[in-house]
């Protein structure tokens, strides 16, 4: 029994749970230090009660029992409203026990008389219910407190339980580490089996000094705020916005801030204006130059109320039918007509205002050109080439501002020098009918390659028909 008692002591130090104050950020502490046993309060003699428990609070020379090691282990849990509660275990060796005997000898001039019971060990596992007054005296570093419990002790081969009630005082170095005092006076309850060594079993004060540590407190993030007080808790922020962060350091959150990456001002919701306009840089169309709200930020240098990037005429006033223009443009191709060489015709305004010829438009007039039938050695058309003429005629008219090489082209019967004046004048014999319908003689040149460059093979029927051929390409300015 004497052994399993001290083994289940020793098991209750290390799993115990003691009264240390900590707060709802670090809820669990533990502390771990030195204890005193004073038994004179259970010596009797004196003149009261008062008298018997106080009148050598400090004898630690005479009557404190000190181990001098580690002595006891405490681990605590604040359970809210400034209250925390636990157990402690506690071991010492008593070789001063206190008596009240004036007939012995060797008693002090009160009566008492110190004497060592031998090798008489002491175990304590103890419960308690503290309450802290460091938030009621608005302390960082001063904890005062008062608790209440009750415990077992383990004196020899005999064992009591007790009830507790103390005081304690921790002095807080950091936030989470301090230097722990504590006292317990320990009213004993039950009689002692080797009542020959001591009396009854003996009521107590067990005085305890350690460091003690709070910890438990999640911070996810890292950022020194715990997840409880942390509105941002998987973001690192900062204490003054309650752990949120604010990237562009405007003085506004990340998640209030509609621009967290760029620095701006609170009218703004954390964005810039650049230009000092009155529109933040992200609704603002035209954010480095100052415009009003109804033009999106955008400057309007005519008033017409058209903004400048959307105004073809920005410094003359225009209706907004017409881009801001005072002049039309008739054919809608957005070259204005004075500045439209195709006014009528919509065209690109690369090509100022007149439609471009693309390859497909070439193409389809080469189509025509092989199609255009001569009589034989002659550049005369047959009747029914006229037709395709017109064809080109209305093709060309649609391009009005481009001009055109019209090519003649010979298959290899007879000679060369026939063949290219053949291949000149038929060429020739073209652009002189296009210039009759209408073609402005300026946008129409010809020339002749004879038979210099066959498409086909001059071996077959086929193959000359393919080679006389008229073709037409864009001459490029």
């Amino acid at each position: 029994m004497k052994h399993l008692n001290k083994i289940l002591v020793a098991a209750m130090m290390v799993m115990g749970l003691s009264s240390q104050a900590q707060d709802s950020n670090n809820p669990w502490a533990i502390s771990f230090g030195a204890n005193a046993v004073d038994t004179k309060t259970s010596a009797g003699g004196g003149n009261g009660w008062l008298d018997r428990h106080f009148s050598q609070p400090f004898a630690v020379k005479d009557n404190w029992n000190i181990l001098p090691s580690v002595s006891y282990v405490s681990v605590s849990k604040y359970v809210g409203n400034n209250l925390s509660v636990g157990l402690q275990g506690s071991v010492n060796k008593i070789n001063k026990f206190v008596k009240f005997d004036p007939t012995a000898p060797g008693h002090d001039s009160r009566g008492y008389v110190v004497s060592n019971p031998g090798d008489l060990m002491y175990y304590g596992i103890d419960a308690s219910v503290k309450y802290s007054f460091m938030t009621l005296i608005n302390s960082k570093v001063l904890d005062p407190s008062l608790h209440v419990g009750g415990g077992y002790t383990f004196l020899g081969d005999s064992s009591f339980g007790t009830v507790n009630p103390g005081a304690g005082l921790t002095f807080w170095i950091t936030e989470n580490v301090g230097l722990a005092l504590e006292t317990s006076y320990k009213k004993a309850f039950g009689d002692r089996e080797d009542a020959t060594r001591t009396p009854d079993a003996p009521s107590h004060f067990q005085h305890t000094a350690g460091i003690i540590f709070k910890f438990g407190g999640k911070d996810t993030d890292g950022d020194g705020i715990y997840d409880k007080d942390d509105v941002c808790p998987e973001i690192a922020g900062l204490k003054e916005f309650n752990g949120c962060p604010d990237t562009d350091a405007d003085g506004i959150t990340d998640k209030e801030d509609s621009c967290p990456e760029v620095a701006g001002p609170k009218e703004f919701n954390g964005c810039p204006d650049t230009d000092g306009d009155g529109i933040a840089d992200k609704d603002d169309a035209c954010p480095e130059v100052a415009g009003p709200k109804a033009l999106n930020g955008c400057p309007d240098a005519d008033g017409d109320g058209v903004a400048n990037k959307d105004d073809k005429c920005p410094n003359v006033a225009g209706p907004r039918d017409n881009r801001g223009c005072p002049w039309p443009d008739t054919d809608g191709d957005s070259v204005l007509d004075k500045d439209d060489k195709c006014p009528n015709v919509k065209g690109t305004v690369a090509n100022s205002g007149c439609p471009e010829v693309t390859a497909d438009v070439i193409k389809q007039l080469n189509d025509y050109g092989k199609t255009i039938l001569f009589d034989s050695g002659k550049a005369s058309f047959k009747e029914q080439t006229f037709a395709v003429l017109q064809s080109i005629t209305d093709i060309l008219k649609e391009f009005p501002n481009s001009s055109f090489m019209i090519e003649g082209h010979t298959d290899s019967d007879g000679s060369n020098v026939l063949n290219q004046a053949l291949s000149e004048n038929r060429a020739a014999a073209v652009r002189n009918f296009l210039v009759e319908k209408g073609i402005n003689t300026d946008r129409l040149k010809s020339t002749g390659y004879g038979e210099t460059k066959p498409i086909a093979s001059n071996k077959t029927a086929k193959g000359k028909a393919e080679n006389r051929r008229v073709e037409v390409s864009l001459i490029k300015e």
